[in-house]
């Protein structure tokens, strides 16, 4: 993460939790004037406002706190999310984006659609704008028109997948985003995406506050791997795991129905391999999972070949489920390529897999019936479950109320069960992995009664 450059007396000063802000909020919600029935009928003011003094803890454990209590130190602490009962923001004069970038994601239009309805409804906000085609909506050589986002326009939007904004990847001049965004007198940035889209939300940030220009930028973290830092679930990723149940499911029939089967599920998962590990987990049919994280071999003694092969002779069929940026080693002298995004691209591991184990059987002289599964672009384009749906509604009504505060720079999370600002600097300092020694690769072994797929020396 980067580093604040200052004096040693204001680096002690300095909170990395702290939450950026343009300025003192001094105008009354309008949420204050909202009412709602009481058991009797009466009318009850609502009141539902988030106290910023309270706090919610990074680490909510008895040694964590013990530890802080004996340094004299405050423990690591996130902002609340939530309605403020002052806020920055005129909402007559706020004229609000919101863009969609990256690859797609279950939710996407969810997200959206909760942005628009609580700008509209709760805000009374006139001017919301969606921004085509991620970052590149904001750059006049592409030529993409604005959208006029109404309640109208999105209140069917959720029953469907993708995004009706398009998405793209690519790097973007910040000067020109910046200089888009002063044309079109935009007050609030809302951007919706993973890692990349994130990074370039903290450089306009950036660049807004360099130029001192009253610009809030709200993230919404959207990736399928949930792989984002100090982020516990990102949305999309409850729909994808449930897809890929099912995906599990057929592999599994499919190895039942042929002498020696073997289903081979590729699913998403670029650096981190939670999709892999919680489908299996939910399913139960995996009998071998590989993931980014855990290294395996694929030749040798103790070697996934010859795990597979003790498997066959033991049960007659086996499935086997792969993270997308699993076994990256065997590639090793092959040309990099990036996306435009600047991620990279790894290489086929579900096809390399696949032709390793047909090449085993042919050489062993034996029968094997493989059937090779990637559904990738079918789970990330599916419409959100309903779980992912109240999800995406709280992170939009969220964002939001951060917006409207005049906080900045900062995306919503979800952490110990509550709703938090998190500075973006901090979540894109490092990406979210499954830890190899962790409770979830764990259950993950006692699940499928995986032996360590290290070939013996």
């Amino acid at each position: 993460m980067p580093k604040k450059t200052s004096t040693s007396n204001e680096l002690e000063d300095f909170n990395e939790f702290e939450v950026e802000s343009l300025g003192p909020p001094k105008i009354d919600s309008p949420l204050l004037g909202y009412s709602r029935g009481g058991p009797g009928g009466e009318s009850i003011a609502w009141d539902a406002f988030t106290d910023e003094s309270h706090r919610v803890l990074k680490n909510a454990t008895m040694d964590s706190y013990i530890r802080f209590k004996e340094s004299g130190q405050p423990p690591d602490s996130f902002e609340p999310a939530g309605a403020r009962r002052k806020i920055y923001f005129d909402p007559s004069k706020v004229r609000a984006g919101i863009l969609t970038a990256g690859g797609l994601c279950p939710g996407l239009n969810d997200v959206i659609r909760s942005l628009v309805l609580t700008l509209f409804y709760r805000y009374r906000v006139q001017n919301i704008l969606g921004i085509k085609y991620g970052y590149q909506g904001l750059i006049p050589a592409f030529g993409h028109a604005l959208v006029q986002l109404t309640p109208v326009l999105v209140s069917e939007i959720h029953q469907f997948g993708g995004t009706i904004l398009g998405s793209s990847r690519g790097d973007q001049s910040v000067e020109e985003l910046v200089d888009s965004l002063e044309r079109l007198n935009m007050n609030i940035l809302f951007c919706i995406g993973g890692d990349g889209t994130l990074r370039g939300a903290h450089a306009v940030a950036s660049e807004i506050k360099n130029r001192q220009l009253k610009i809030s930028v709200v993230g919404i973290p959207k990736t399928i791997d949930n792989d984002i830092n100090l982020v516990s679930r990102s949305f999309g990723f409850e729909t994808a795991v449930a897809v890929a149940t099912e995906v599990i499911r057929s592999a599994h029939t499919e190895a039942l129905g042929a002498p020696f089967g073997v289903g081979l599920v590729k699913l998403m998962g670029r650096d981190s391999g939670f999709i892999a590990s919680t489908a299996a987990l939910a399913r139960g049919d995996a009998n071998f999972v590989l993931i980014p994280e855990v290294d395996f071999d694929i030749d040798g003694p103790g070697g996934l070949l010859t795990r597979l092969h003790d498997r066959l002779k033991s049960r007659g069929h086996a499935v086997i489920v792969v993270a997308e940026g699993a076994g990256q080693k065997f590639f090793q002298g092959a040309e990099v390529l990036k996306d435009a995004s600047g991620n990279t691209l790894h290489k086929d591991i579900g096809q390399l897999l696949a032709e390793a184990i047909r090449r085993y059987y042919k050489k062993l002289g034996q029968e094997m019936n493989l059937k090779y599964i990637d559904p990738s672009y079918i789970i990330r384009s599916a419409p959100a479950n309903s779980s992912d749906q109240v999800f995406c509604s709280f992170l939009g009504q969220k964002a939001a109320h951060a917006a409207m505060a005049g906080k900045t720079d900062l995306l919503i999370g979800q952490w110990n069960d509550h709703f938090v600002h998190v500075p973006i600097a901090m979540a894109i300092s490092e990406r979210k992995k499954v830890d190899p020694m962790g409770e979830l690769w764990n259950s993950v072994l006692e699940r499928t009664g995986q032996p360590e797929l290290v070939s013996l020396k």
